[in-house]
């Protein structure tokens, strides 16, 4: 497409749902001068601490900053990080309507202990237990009314394998979502893997991909065409979507077979690069149907992001100017 300014213009005027499981990505930076009396490990003084949007948050921020209009729908705890995660949300100008704070779980909390440029530590505070009949009521309740009262163009599945998703409540949404006549794209995991069906995109990376079809990891791309076509047909899925790492992102569908090699990038951090892709490919499903340039457009998205520290969020212009190169 010549005209990137017209698509990216269309893109600004969607309206996308992103369910899945959120977290707050917490950076705690310092310096490290001695090691430990109790132990030989280093003493790290805290110097700055920083809370970023992260999971399926990461997801929505991503769509945001192309100007559409996003509705994110998951689960928190009722607790301090869960209100770090509403502030956050008000910061971005994202809404919370579809925000549930439960008394029985705990907001996903991912801290990298960060020094001199290195990541040191990462440390988990987090529920990965499915979620409890009660919550997916209102969950889909959420759901149901943002899709009753706005005219939405795509819903993106964001599985982090954190209990938010089960195979009945993904077969509800997307259900509703198929009768509603809106695009269903997915970033899984390796629980509910076999759980989409009728979805537009399916978007593993490689290994999650060779694990949920039980086959040996290759980066042989051509190994892989029976199997993607077999998925495909299998599911009743349009579109796969496979992120390659270094090696770029193959895309088919039942007719199509195409591999997009990685651009050269100077990596920094890879963290949030997957989000990044699920963003751009459903944004961009909603406004093209050429699968080799929505393929083109995320890997280019997905780089950028690889050149930043943490996870952070596309730069548009950036892209732009990426993708006109």
């Amino acid at each position: 497409m010549d005209n990137y300014n017209e698509l990216f213009g269309k893109l600004a005027t969607k309206k996308a749902i992103v369910v899945g499981d959120v977290m707050i990505d917490s950076y705690m930076i310092g310096k490290v001068d001695r090691i430990s009396p109790e132990a030989p490990v280093p003493v790290v003084s805290v110097t700055d601490r920083k809370y970023r949007l992260g999971g399926a948050a990461n997801v929505a921020l991503n769509i945001a900053v192309f100007g559409a209009e996003v509705y994110l729908c998951s689960v928190i705890g009722n607790d301090s990080m869960g209100q770090v995660f509403r502030d956050l949300l008000r910061e971005n100008n994202l809404p919370d309507n579809g925000i549930i704070s439960s008394e029985n779980r705990k907001t996903t909390t991912k801290t990298r202990v960060i020094s001199g440029g290195q990541h040191l530590l990462r440390v988990d505070d987090e529920d990965a237990a499915q979620i409890s009949d009660e919550l997916k009521e209102i969950l889909m309740f959420r759901i149901s009314q943002i899709i009753e009262n706005e005219h939405i163009d795509v819903l993106v599945f964001e599985d982090y394998d954190k209990g938010l998703l089960s195979p009945d409540i993904i077969h509800r949404i997307t259900m509703l979502c198929r009768q509603n006549k809106i695009k269903v794209t997915v970033d899984p995991k390796k629980r509910n893997f076999d759980a989409y069906k009728y979805v537009t995109m399916f978007k593993p990376n490689l290994k999650e991909f060779c694990e949920g079809c039980k086959i040996d990891k290759t980066k042989d791309i051509e190994m892989l065409k029976p199997y993607a076509k077999e998925f495909l047909q299998n599911n009743n899925i349009d579109i796969l979507m496979v992120t390659l790492s270094e090696n770029g992102i193959l895309i088919c569908t039942q007719k199509n077979y195409v591999h997009i090699p990685a651009q050269i990038r100077d990596i920094v951090d890879v963290s949030g690069a997957g989000d990044t892709v699920i963003s751009v490919a459903s944004l961009l499903l909603t406004a093209s149907e050429d699968i080799r340039e929505i393929a083109r457009i995320a890997n280019f998205a997905g780089g950028i992001v690889c050149e930043k520290v943490g996870v952070v969020p596309i730069d548009v212009e950036t892209l732009k100017t990426k993708i006109r190169e």
